[in-house]
Order: C-alpha cells, then structure tokens, then sequence
C-alpha cells in the first residue's frame, strides 16, 4: 500500500494520527498532517484506511503497490 496526503486539504482534525500514529503526525504549528511513513507494513492496513474514512477533509489517499 501507498499512503499520500494533501497537506492543502488537512483541516487538521488529527483523526488520522488518533487512528494511525505509526504513519501520521501533525505539525506544532497549524496541525496539517505529515505523513511518516508512506509504505507501511501490511499490518497497519485497517489502522490506516481508519484514519482515511474519518478524515473530515478528504486529504489522503491509498493505493495498493
């Protein structure tokens, strides 16, 4: 899987660091999200695909490798 985010959609509503934050951070500044990790493991899978149906702005993406 491939994780991507538009830091331009981030609200900042932190849903996908509360879900996944092995993959997702947030800046101290304005609360855009940062992506760490842009190939997880196969095992946070669910955890990621969580934090993309609760985020309220749309801003990630997953496609399959």
């Amino acid at each position: 899987m491939i994780v991507t985010v538009d830091q331009d959609r981030c609200c900042g509503a932190g849903q996908c660091v509360r879900n996944a934050p092995e993959v997702f951070d947030q800046r101290e500044e304005d609360g855009v999200v940062l992506l760490l990790d842009a190939r997880p493991p196969a095992e946070l899978r669910s955890a990621v695909e969580d934090a993309v149906a609760s985020c309220p702005a749309g801003a990630i993406r997953v496609t399959d490798s």
